[in-house]
């Protein structure tokens, strides 16, 4: 995408122009898109002057001395309260009598969603357009009266003669008395008439209609002063105040079409966070001796102490032993040394020894809490005190006069908080306005002219990031342009809702979920070694390995613990998402594994990115490799091997099964009375769900047969259209699953019906594609008993249902002579029969003289390979190969008498991936010299693998239990190439690199006034654009859903860090 993407789209700028005169004047609807009565407008305009009718009807009665001013606010406030009352009542009257018609024909939904048919002046839809009303009653009756008390306090607040008393002035007076009106019409019509939708937006839905209340909240505060300057004479700083406010009330109305002042529940978070910060002391922060545990020095220059050319955790834990050390003997000064010395040094402070007043009990009380539970802020703030203590000589000044020691460390606590924002700002509004011209993709067309006005106006820009700062709100970048706001504070966390309760899962969550508990537990010793620098509430950090993306929110920082946020990004790069991974990737390398740029002080070569790498973490997580299988999986020579390696394994794992059966019984007596128990009658109904594999290749179930078109090739290797999309395993439904052949073919599995079905199944089944009806009244052959030579072979005897494939004599006697006897010994020669209480010394012969058994064998492995590969004995296409892999092979009388038995069918096809992988290491790592090779072979794959597909749910489920190695096939139909993925579990390092705070604040803020106001959700707009300095498309991936999509989010994690 160009770098002058449309900020909006024509409908979004049409409706942003229709809803911003809306948030200035408090709902009041003048631009419609659509022609509407003039009476309409009319309506809206009285109704907005009423409060100042019915407020100046006490005003003129006060100001002619006819009633004292607090029983003019009193019928002010009575008149607004039935009038408010009256106009929610009319509208539950609209309601009620209006009769709902739904419209047959839309042409253009875009346009007439909002549209109203309008009948007169006072009928219902003009009612409920200009009023739309209360969803609660309670609402109805509480917001009419704070209607009403609103309207009384704002008259007594703009009364001329209490505005002349303050600046006698009467143009100023009639200034504030046009003008404050304005502002107590603008909060009166939000709240009774119609909510305006805010520009400063913290919750998606408002549930609670609270927003109502935002602009009342803002009248009453000023109002507030007001009265407390009347009741408490002769205080000269009130007066002062009240004068300054009286003049910012006008402004009002600005500040909120602005999204300057937070709604009230971001308000109450903030107020809530600031009073547990600097009223009761609970901000960390970090010291200079975190900086030598740190790649860069201040972000800046290289540290001469950190490794070099660190990729190996091996080479990272030998080289890093001093810095360790280093960590040690900080860790104990500020766990141990430094809370001690600091009590006692405070309790020396004469000002303990004086009565003590509120300002004494309110500072020490802070400063003791802050010692333990922000040790590192508590010492810096102890030292700057210090120092001005001995700078300032003169007694008389106000710093020594007027102040005691707890409300110093107070003041110097906010001034360094705020100076810290200050300074991240302006980096932050920095790059932006330098790469607006520096990257060519970021340069459109108005960027010249909005870096001159910024230039020209850089003081104003600095006012604006210093508000921004004294605030603590994020400094707002429209559509992420040089274009500053000052957003509304809001929480750290920028979110509201519970940490971790949302997050866009998919398939890619299992890897997050998998290395987060040591990703948890190397984060807890980098953070007591200070290795992630300045780590305060609030810090983003980024780490990265391979393909995935880490997001890290310090959440909360005390004495010995630290409380975090992780969040995944998704691992299916776009091209956005993929640049800026690049940008990171290069940004790590040259710190960590570029030896030329890791001399001693070297520059940071990006030093300006929003990224700055701190160091790495040891981390057991798995290794990703991706391997194009060509001139494996194509050669004819090992496709012809293929065959005799799966009947090898098939007989393994055939002797395995039974074998691990066996182990339920206590001896050979027992046998036919545990035979049921050994298949019981669950387990081969609920396999039939596992008899295909669920993923994009398979084209043999219901769920896909509508995915086939006309023109699709039924022995493709994948349908075309919506198969795709098809949904993940874990999002698919409980709708009943036949698994069917190639669409127009019999359905064979009525043996594995269950015998209880509602109607609803019974009625799926029956009519699905049409299929004929099973013949049911067709049995099975029953077999009749055999009789072994070797008593103990019962125990090793195959299921009596696996032996009734449809086989050709001719094929038994066929499988005969392939049959690898000697393996099949070699097999039975590894059993030990340890549970078995008493056994005969030579057991393990007698079973392989015993030929009964044998055949039984023979014939398993027969109808396995008869519906697997049919009954021709030609080599198997690589196409072939791969729907066997996937168990998506095409319909064959063989395969649909194997898949009505799940168990042996799963068999089936675990033994023919362990064959194709023993292909593929056979191939790679050299050829089997004996059996016991093999067999170690096969006791790997069993033990430390999955073989499987990506999409298999087992596939999750052995990441989760932390096999050691998984495998998998693919195919590229692109490229027309097949590709192997063998993941590895092993300890390896993932690179740390500390975000610019106020960037992501100020890229999120953006975000919120974007989609919950603009509804800017182009999923092409400008501001999701990749910019590899700001990572700004990543940024939005890592926000909270709705607005952002992590693939994964933790709850809080409490890292202990002592």
């Amino acid at each position: 995408m160009g770098p002058d993407v449309p900020l909006l789209n024509d409908y979004k700028q049409e409706f942003f122009l229709k809803r911003f005169p809306q948030t200035v004047l408090g709902g009041p609807r003048f631009k419609l898109g659509y022609c509407a009565p003039p009476y309409i407008y009319v309506n809206q305009i009285i109704l907005f002057l009423t409060p100042w009718v019915l407020g100046g009807v006490g005003t003129l009665l006060y100001q002619l001395g006819i009633m004292k001013d607090y029983y003019t606010a009193a019928l002010s406030g009575g008149l607004m309260f039935v009038t408010a009352l009256t106009l929610q009542m009319t509208n539950l009257y609209a309601k009620q009598k209006t009769v709902r018609v739904e419209r047959m024909q839309i042409q253009n939904t875009l346009t007439d969603e909002d549209e109203f048919e309008f009948s007169s002046c006072v009928g219902s839809e003009t009612v409920k357009f200009i009023i739309p009303g209360k969803k609660y009653i309670i609402n109805t009756v509480f917001h009419s009266l704070l209607a009403g008390v609103l309207c009384g306090l704002g008259t007594w607040y703009l009364l001329p003669n209490r505005i002349t008393l303050l600046y006698s002035n009467i143009g100023g007076t009639v200034m504030i008395f046009v003008f404050g009106w304005v502002t107590i019409c603008i909060g009166e019509y939000s709240l009774i008439i119609n909510t305006a939708t805010e520009t400063a937006t913290f919750q998606a839905l408002d549930t609670y209609e609270i927003t109502a209340l935002m602009r009342p909240f803002y009248i009453f505060l000023f109002i507030a002063v007001d009265l407390a300057h009347r009741f408490a004479v002769n205080t000269a700083i009130l007066e002062q105040t009240n004068q300054i406010l009286h003049i910012v009330f006008l402004f009002l109305p600005f500040l909120w079409a602005m999204g300057i002042l937070p709604p009230l529940d971001a308000l109450f978070l903030w107020g809530m966070e600031q009073l547990l910060e600097f009223g009761l002391g609970g901000s960390p922060m970090s010291s200079n001796t975190k900086e030598i545990q740190r790649v860069y020095l201040f972000g800046v220059f290289r540290n001469p102490f950190y490794p070099k050319d660190v990729r190996t955790v091996t080479v990272l834990m030998e080289k890093q032993r001093r810095l360790m050390k280093v960590g040690v003997v900080r860790r104990i000064l500020l766990t141990l040394v430094s809370p001690f010395a600091m009590i006692a040094f405070l309790s020396l402070d004469r000002s303990l020894q004086n009565l003590h007043s509120v300002s004494v009990c309110i500072g020490f009380t802070r400063i003791f809490r802050m010692v333990w539970q922000n040790t590192e802020n508590a010492l810096l703030d102890i030292v700057v005190v210090s120092i001005a203590q001995m700078l300032v000589f003169n007694p008389d000044l106000w710093w020594n006069r007027s102040l005691d020691t707890g409300i110093r460390l107070l003041l110097v606590g906010i001034l360094r908080d705020r100076l810290l924002q200050f300074v991240s700002k302006l980096q932050f509004a920095i790059a932006i306005l330098l790469t607006s011209w520096t990257e060519k993709k970021q340069r459109r067309k108005s960027a010249a002219s909005l870096i001159t006005l910024n230039v020209v106006f850089f003081p104003i820009l600095l006012t604006f990031i210093a508000i921004s700062a004294l605030l603590s709100s994020p400094l707002l970048p429209l559509f992420t342009l040089p274009v500053f706001l000052i957003g509304f504070p809001r929480p750290i966390r920028s979110w509201p809702g519970p940490v971790g309760a949302t997050a866009c899962v998919c398939t890619d969550t299992v890897y997050y979920q998998q290395m987060l508990p040591s990703l948890a537990v190397a984060l807890q010793s980098a953070l007591a070694a200070g290795s992630l620098g300045l780590s305060l509430p609030g810090s983003h950090y980024l780490c990265r390995f391979q393909d995935r993306l880490m997001w890290i929110l310090v959440l909360e920082k005390g004495f010995t613990y630290c409380g975090v946020n992780i969040k995944g990004l998704e691992l299916q790069e776009t091209s956005c998402h993929a640049a800026e991974a690049h940008r990171v990737d290069e940004v790590f390398e040259m710190a960590f594994e570029n030896q030329e740029h890791t001399k001693i002080l070297s520059p940071n070569r990006h030093f300006g990115h929003i990224l700055t790498p701190c160091t790495v973490l040891p981390v057991r997580l798995y290794s990703d490799a991706r391997n194009v299988l060509s001139g494996i999986i194509d050669s004819h020579e090992n496709l012809k091997h293929l065959k005799d390696d799966f009947i090898k394994v098939l007989v393994w794992m055939l002797v395995q099964y039974c074998y691990n059966k066996s182990k339920m019984q206590e001896s050979p007596g027992n046998a036919d009375k545990n035979k049921k128990g050994l298949f019981p009658e669950n387990q081969r109904s609920s396999a039939v769900e596992r008899s295909r594999p669920l993923r994009e290749e398979d084209s043999f179930s219901v769920d896909t047969i509508e995915d086939w078109t006309d023109d699709s090739d039924i022995f493709d290797l994948e349908p075309s259209g919506r198969m795709k999309d098809r949904k993940e395993p874990g999002q698919l439904g409980t709708t009943p699953k036949v698994h069917l052949s190639i669409p127009g073919s019999v359905e064979t599995q009525s043996q594995d019906v269950p015998q209880e079905m509602s109607p609803e199944e019974k009625l799926y089944r029956a009519v699905v594609l049409g299929l004929p009806a099973v013949d049911k009244g067709k049995q099975q052959e029953v077999l009749s008993r055999v009789e072994f030579s070797c008593s103990y072979s019962e125990l090793l005897s195959i299921p009596e249902e696996w032996r009734t494939a449809p086989v050709p004599a001719s094929k038994v006697n066929e499988m005969r002579q392939r049959f690898p006897e000697e393996w099949y010994h070699f097999v039975l020669s590894q059993l030990d029969f340890f549970h078995l209480k008493e056994k005969p010394s030579n057991l393990l012969e007698d079973l392989m003289k015993d030929k009964i058994l044998k055949d039984l064998y023979i014939h398993g492995v027969l109808s396995c390979c008869f519906g697997l590969f049919g009954l021709d004995n030609t080599v198997p296409a690589p196409s072939h190969v791969f729907r066997a892999y996937t168990g998506g092979i095409p319909w064959s009388v063989g395969l649909d008498w194997l898949t009505g038995k799940p168990e042996l069918f799963q068999l089936a096809l675990k033994a023919f991936r362990y064959a194709f992988k023993l292909m593929v290491d056979k191939a790679s790592l050299g050829p089997v010299e004996n059996f016991k090779e093999l067999i170690n072979y096969l006791e790997e794959y069993e033990n430390d693998w999955y073989i499987g597909l990506v999409s298999d749910l087992e596939w999750q489920q052995a990441i989760l239990q932390e096999k050691p190695y998984l495998f998998s096939l693919g195919h590229d139909p692109n490229m027309g190439i097949y590709t192997g993925r063998v993941l590895t579990l092993q300890e390896l390092l993932v690179q740390v690199g500390k975000l610019n705070d106020e960037a992501v604040r100020g890229q999120w803020a953006n975000l919120s006034w974007e989609l919950l106001y603009a509804t800017n959700d182009d999923e092409e707009r400008y501001s999701i654009q990749a910019h590899p300095v700001l990572l700004r498309n990543l940024t939005v991936q890592a926000a909270d859903p709705p607005l952002g999509y992590p693939v994964y989010s933790s709850e809080v994690l409490h890292l202990p860090l002592f």
